[in-house]
């Protein structure tokens, strides 16, 4: 008996090492036991050296995460917190993103499992909360028949004019730090923008003499319609966010996406509607925003906390796009277009008061 509970410990230590290592156990699959001891004769099992389990298959099937078909997982991007992976769910035939946290070495096993269960959780009930809030939001406002400002004769209702959206989430594993969540085809604010002002620098400069006169006033204008547009509805948006008391924690325009007006496809590298060439074409003025990555989100109602995201978003202005700082300010006339005026003047002004902060840490080092 008592070798019995060993081999079946044996047996729960492989299937669990086999999941960390990210395979699926099969009846190949090996282990060899050492030192066994019979109980009765007190002398070494010559028969329970080497033992190959047959059912770890069976307990694979029914204990690992939902199937992802036959398409294998593919490396998107590798952060210093979670891995993203490209692959389907359930069918081959809907694509979505996987995002999984790897256990850290240099925390101790007890501590990183409650943490990556912890934070694995926290995201995925953020995303859940937000998806509802942003559809009853966007419901009301069609209900409403009410438009947005820049709308360009759009319902009210539509999420591009303002409402936006977050990856709905298809599954969660806990225990291996896996959420399972909607893909989303587009390309990041951060790379639209670039995208757009590289553009418009580059046909300015290649412009004849004869038709610089005229040439840039009329683009120069067009690119700055668009984008004072796209920064507004990025500002209702995360007015929509703090609405529900929902802090982001890391808002970024690498953190905000425009999903592609032509829908989804199956590849991550497959060309979408912000291929490198459309993407300056201001095919996003039609676009739907996502907020993604709420690994660092929070529930709050606090007015520092809001502040706060938006400080984060406007050092992202200033360091990353130093061309486009001035459209910040149209994030924040959407944002207090959102929120209300009561509200947004209590934000906006906590909002000068860590400005200050930010400068005198700046100033000291």
């Amino acid at each position: 008996m008592l070798r019995n509970i060993i081999i079946g410990t044996c047996n729960r230590k492989a299937y669990q090492q086999a999941r960390v290592d990210n395979r699926t156990p099969t009846t190949s699959t090996v282990i060899t036991i050492t030192n066994i001891t019979d109980p009765i004769n007190k002398i070494p099992n010559p028969q329970a050296q080497t033992k190959t389990f047959s059912r770890l298959s069976n307990m694979a099937t029914t204990t690992s995460a939902p199937s992802s078909g036959a398409t294998p997982k593919t490396l998107i991007k590798q952060g210093a917190e979670a891995h993203l992976y490209y692959t389907t769910f359930l069918t081959p035939f809907l694509p979505c993103l996987l995002k999984h946290r790897p256990s850290k070495p240099y925390r101790h096993p007890l501590l990183d499992t409650r943490l990556t269960k912890h934070r694995c959780l926290s995201e995925a009930r953020l995303l859940v909360r937000m998806r509802r809030e942003m559809d009853k939001a966007r419901i009301t406002s069609s209900a409403e028949g009410g438009s947005g400002a820049h709308g360009e004769g759009e319902g009210g209702g539509d999420r591009r004019d303002g409402g936006g959206t977050v990856p709905a989430v298809y599954f969660v594993d806990e225990a291996r730090g896996e959420i399972y969540m909607e893909w989303i085809e587009g390309r990041t604010v951060r790379d639209v923008l670039d995208g757009v002002l590289h553009r418009r620098d580059k046909d300015n400069s290649n412009l004849s003499p004869a038709a610089a006169e005229t040439e840039p006033e009329n683009n120069d204008a067009n690119v700055q319609r668009a984008l004072t547009a796209l920064m507004h509805r990025i500002g209702r948006t995360v007015a929509t966010m703090h609405s529900a008391d929902v802090v982001h924690g890391d808002l970024t325009t690498s953190n905000i996406m425009l999903r592609s007006p032509g829908g989804s496809t199956n590849s991550p590298d497959a060309n979408s509607g912000f291929a490198s060439e459309a993407a300056t074409d201001l095919s996003f003025t039609h676009s739907e925003i996502v907020l993604i990555d709420f690994g660092l989100g929070s529930v709050s109602t606090s007015d520092e906390d809001m502040a706060v995201d938006l400080y984060v978003l406007e050092r992202a202005f200033i360091s990353t796009h130093p061309r486009a700082e001035k459209l910040f300010s149209e994030v924040l006339r959407g944002y207090e277009e959102g929120v209300g005026k009561k509200r947004g003047t209590a934000v906006l002004r906590r909002l000068a008061e860590v400005r200050m902060r930010g400068r005198k840490r700046s100033m000291v080092g």
